[in-house]
């Protein structure tokens, strides 16, 4: 359900209208309402504020798919504190095991105001619902059992909270709270509880059962925001957002790539080599066996995919996952060992066989396909997606492998990188300071899935300076596990949190594109169609709509210079060579008014355009800016787009 206004009453609309749908029943609504006489007026708002399904009014609580509490939002403000579900071993403290980020398997589900996490964490498990009450208050039931007969500790309610933000009018609290142990935070600035679910023996197959109800209330913190340009200095260019095609689903990813390439602008794409098809055994020839008609089904689709794309007139990369076994050392190894290495090195001895293998490929795709790859990679080296690499064998891979492609008359060049996170960036330092190196490299490629402070972020482009080139993200999306909780997709949170790195990715790094993970039925920015189970009819989400928007900027503008002044605000520009002006916002806080400074002469009107969690790419009014200035209200948690031409 969604909030509507009737003479300043707030009353709920359903989620599931289309937004010009929405307006016409708000305006039907309207227009029955003002017919009718005062008693009538109270009795429907009352009916529509408490006979309807209260659903999703507040959506107010922030709950990670793994069970990890992040706070309460308020008018769309975080009014934060942490939990999380926590197992400590029998007579120790020094044995906690807790639910956290790519540490478990969990389930994720909601419905309506109720959310559910399903997991496991040290053979106890979990089922933890929490459910919005009313603005800021939930109630989170928990609810855990032992796989088999064990004596613990005990199983708790970890909750955290600061006792600097939580102070004078700002209240935190949770109840009961009686039983809770307190322990003494690292900072000394936080407040530390551990709750119990149960203690001492745990029978298998019996269900521990507890219920809190935390409660929030604090200052809405609505101070405006000021934006300020500079566009004195352009940096690198922006092409437009990409998209990876690794084809998985053979019956729910065509849908979803046949809509995401018709309805969205897509300037790059990348899509998979599937290596170990092309040449299973050493001894066979490759060429010859696909000359012959026996060109394995997911290589033909695979390198039509390519074609595809290349006839649109993108750029193309090439990326291996999967190698054949002739060309590694050991079993192959596509999941972590218990040590937590994955993926299988090279065979050292083998790679004049590897170029060729390679090559050779690339040469078929050209020949019959009509499509030069731009770039080469393996996914992932770095960690062993499945290719698993040291720094120095990534180094010498790029002269070895880029000689052999020029050649055989290749253009194609190889990535360097393609890492699996920013935080790896030590992975390219022996290419990058390697003048061999260079002229083999086209770009520099990360993996957004971690690694997000600036800080890290700056190494990626520091390192695109330094040797002059593009960088590429070369898989854009913020949960590498998400995967195993697909709800999670379409929850608020994601959604925001998904397109506010996107625009601290454009600010801080300045990549030539955002490749995301996936336009396919992987990580799918569309639902129903049988995706994941969704039997309903295809349709675009939130996320779909956010990268709509942002793919919506107008290619070869380049990245300037621009600040926010509110960490909760993330801001990018870009701006063409002589005329046009793009400025991205992100809100994930509470409604504010924004001054933007810093305007080129000349500019006297924005187009706007915004995406929220009920306006999908809607333009708004524009915006009138005046003496370098624009003042404009920015809603609450919400993506904004500015355009000048």
């Amino acid at each position: 359900m969604n909030l509507g206004v009737i003479d300043g009453v707030s009353v709920l609309l359903f989620d599931n209208f289309e937004q010009k749908n929405a307006e016409l029943a708000i305006k039907y609504i309207l227009d029955i309402y003002n017919q009718m006489n005062i008693y009538f007026k109270l009795f429907f708002t009352v009916f529509f504020l408490v006979a309807l399904p209260v659903g999703r009014i507040f959506a107010q609580a922030e709950l990670m798919p793994w069970g990890d509490l992040n706070g309460i939002r308020v008018k769309g403000q975080l009014l934060d504190f942490r939990t999380r579900l926590t197992v400590v071993g029998e007579g120790s403290w020094s044995d906690v095991k807790f639910s956290g980020k790519e540490l478990q398997k969990p389930k994720f589900l909601r419905d309506g105001s109720i959310q559910t996490v399903n997991t496991e964490i040290g053979g106890i498990i979990f089922t933890q619902i929490v459910k919005d009450l009313k603005s800021g208050v939930v109630n989170v039931v928990i609810k855990c059992e032992s796989k088999v007969d064990t004596n613990l500790t005990g199983v708790f309610f970890d909750v955290k909270w600061s006792k600097v933000k939580y102070s004078g009018m700002n209240v935190f609290n949770i109840k009961p709270k009686e039983s809770g142990i307190s322990k003494n935070a690292e900072d000394k600035n936080y407040e530390q509880l551990f709750l119990p679910i149960h203690k001492g023996f745990f029978r298998k197959g019996i269900v521990y059962e507890k219920s809190f109800q935390i409660s929030v209330n604090g200052e809405i913190d609505s101070e405006p925001v000021e934006i300020s340009l500079d566009a004195s200095i352009k940096g690198r260019p922006f092409a437009g957002v990409g998209g990876n095609f690794r084809l998985q689903n053979a019956l729910t990813d065509q849908q979803v790539i046949d809509y995401c390439l018709a309805n969205m602008k897509v300037a790059w794409g990348r899509v998979e080599m599937p290596w170990r098809e092309w040449h299973r055994t050493l001894e066979n020839d490759p060429t010859a066996a696909a000359v012959n008609g026996k060109l394995d089904a997911h290589v033909e689709k695979s390198m039509r995919m390519a074609q595809r794309l290349s006839k649109l007139g993108m750029p193309v990369i090439v990326s291996v996952w999967s190698p054949p076994a002739w060309a590694i050392v050991g079993k192959p190894n596509n999941r972590a060992t218990p040590e937590g290495v994955w993926g299988n090195p090279l065979n050292q001895d083998r790679m004049q066989q590897i170029y060729k293998s390679i090559t050779d490929y690339l040469l078929y795709l050209k020949s019959n396909y009509g499509t030069e790859a731009t770039y080469f990679s393996f996914n992932e080296s770095d960690l062993g997606i499945n290719v698993r690499q040291t720094a120095q064998e990534h180094a010498s891979l790029i002269k070895g492998l880029g000689f052999h492609l020029q050649f055989k008359g290749l253009k194609t060049k190889l990535l360097l990188g393609d890492n699996s996170d920013a935080n790896t960036y030590e992975f390219i330092y022996p290419a990058l300071n390697d003048a061999a190196c260079r002229p083999y490299i086209g770009a520099i490629s990360f993996h957004s899935w971690r690694g997000w402070d600036t800080e890290t972020l700056k190494k990626w482009a520091d390192a695109a300076r330094q040797i002059n080139t593009q960088l590429l993200v070369g898989e854009g999306s913020i949960d590498a596990a998400a995967w195993q909780y697909p709800a999670y997709f379409e929850e608020e949170s994601y959604a925001l949190e998904e397109i506010n790195l996107y625009t601290r990715l454009l600010a801080i790094c300045e990549p030539l594109s955002i490749l995301q993970w996936q336009l396919t039925a992987d990580y799918s920015l569309l639902t129903g169609g049988g995706i994941f189970g969704d039997k309903a009819p295809l349709k675009p989400t939130r996320r779909f709509f956010q990268l709509k928007q942002l793919g919506d900027t107008e290619s070869g503008q380049r990245h300037i210079r621009v600040q926010s002044s509110r960490a909760d605000i993330s801001v990018a520009a870009l701006a063409g060579t002589e005329t046009g002006l793009t400025i991205h916002i992100v809100n994930n806080s509470a409604g504010r008014e924004a001054k933007l400074t810093g305007i080129p002469p000349g500019i006297k009107i924005f187009k706007v355009f915004v995406t929220d969690r009920t306006r999908n790419f809607k333009i708004l009014p524009n915006i009138e800016a005046g003496n370098g200035q624009a003042i404009f209200k920015l809603d609450p948690r919400c993506y904004l787009s500015l355009v000048a031409e």
